[in-house]
């Protein structure tokens, strides 16, 4: 038998320069540097912009929300507008298999960091742009954020009640998805660069994935003019009871997605009699008698705790508790599953951090606080003189 080779990070030997501030591109090339590519955060001398967002400080250069997007990379300080930093980041480049931004459409061709501007460095290298709007539109130049896109894209009208004002995700959603997305296509045209040794420019932006995110009620819409409404406590749009509801002290969400699991829902709650109602067949028909099913469900499930509704309900139906932040993060399954670990980092001692949801041969990635701002010049900038 072949022994198994020492256990390695999928993508050790990969470099990557990246041109990158705030969310989507720093997200997406965090996965790249836990996932062992030696990432190289190019900043000015100033900094990523989110390095000075509060409120919480890790010295003067630093903070706990840059951390969040820019674990495990390395960072050098350059003006690439300048000669001496242009000559020094060509240098990077020649030695890099990636060049990534996330700058406005126009932004990267100016600067020259696409691939047709450095092609003659390094044929193979792949250049990811993570723009707003995209490249090659009128709005090419236009700033833009993740909520602005939210807003835009219909999610917002999607989502909180319905006699509520629209309302955004309460995290940077679109951010995280846009870098995922970019990613999955950086490294699609890596393995061909690597094969052919041509490289390329690869992109993706917020507003197209945001739009991508519209997924079914997108469709319904496009082929039946079915515009989806919002529904009340954040239920499915055609399946039911698909929702939250309240308990003796507090909130649960329950899923029956399957005929099944609204059978055995019934029988779990007491309510056998549900079963057999005309009102309740099966899911669409529930669905479409919503405000009627939650009248019947909600009184029962406020005679027991979410804690004694989860363990009448887990291993029957997909079931869970409505947590607050501090709840989710701080809860025995969390602990258990292992999404908390604890970094080293220079200022505060040891960062509690999220961990990375992959695992390779059943181990998540170890993690490390990103370089203070400029630490890793000598390392590499002194060979590209």
């Amino acid at each position: 038998m072949t022994a198994k080779p020492p256990s390695s990070k999928p993508l050790a030997g990969v470099r990557v320069l990246t041109l990158e501030q705030f969310g989507a591109g720093p997200y997406g090339t965090m996965f790249l540097a836990e996932l062992g590519a030696e990432v190289i955060k190019v900043e000015a001398p100033d900094g990523d912009p989110s390095r000075h967002v509060g409120p919480h400080k890790l010295g003067s250069a630093d903070s706990e929300y840059f951390q969040a997007w820019n674990l495990g990379k390395k960072s050098v300080t350059l003006d690439i507008k300048s000669a001496d930093g242009r000559r020094q980041f060509e240098a990077l480049v020649k030695t890099s298999d990636c060049v990534v931004n996330n700058l406005r459409g126009t932004q990267p061709a100016k600067l020259g960091i696409d691939y047709p501007s450095l092609r003659h460095l390094k044929p193979s290298v792949v250049c990811l742009h993570i723009s707003a709007y995209g490249r090659i539109n009128e709005r090419k130049d236009w700033p833009g954020y993740d909520f602005l896109m939210q807003a835009e894209a219909g999610l917002m009208e999607l989502t909180g009640e319905p006699v509520g004002p629209p309302t955004r995700v309460g995290v940077s959603l679109i951010d995280s998805m846009s870098g995922l997305t970019g990613i999955v296509g950086l490294l699609s045209c890596l393995l061909r660069a690597r094969t052919t040794g041509e490289g390329c420019d690869v992109e993706t932006c917020l507003y197209d994935v945001a739009m991508h995110q519209l997924t079914y009620p997108g469709v319904w819409y496009l082929n039946e003019g079915d515009v989806s409404p919002r529904v009340p406590r954040s239920a499915h749009l055609s399946l039911a009871p698909v929702q939250t509801f309240p308990t003796k002290d507090g909130w649960i969400f329950i899923m029956c997605m399957t005929q099944k699991f609204w059978l055995s829902l019934c029988t779990a709650m007491g309510r056998a009699e549900l079963a057999t109602d005309s009102r309740f067949p099966d899911p669409n028909t529930r669905a479409r008698n919503r405000a009627e099913l939650t009248d019947e469900l909600d009184p029962t499930f406020r005679t027991r705790t979410t804690a004694e509704w989860l363990g009448r309900l887990n291993g029957l139906l997909p079931a869970a508790p409505v947590y607050r932040l501090d709840e989710a993060l701080d809860s025995g399954f969390a602990r258990d599953a292992g999404m908390v670990s604890t970094v080293p980092h220079p200022v505060k001692g040891s960062l509690r951090v999220i961990a990375n949801p992959l695992r390779i041969d059943g181990k998540r990635p170890a993690q490390a606080a990103c370089s203070p701002l400029g630490a890793d010049n000598d390392k590499f900038l002194d060979k590209a003189r």
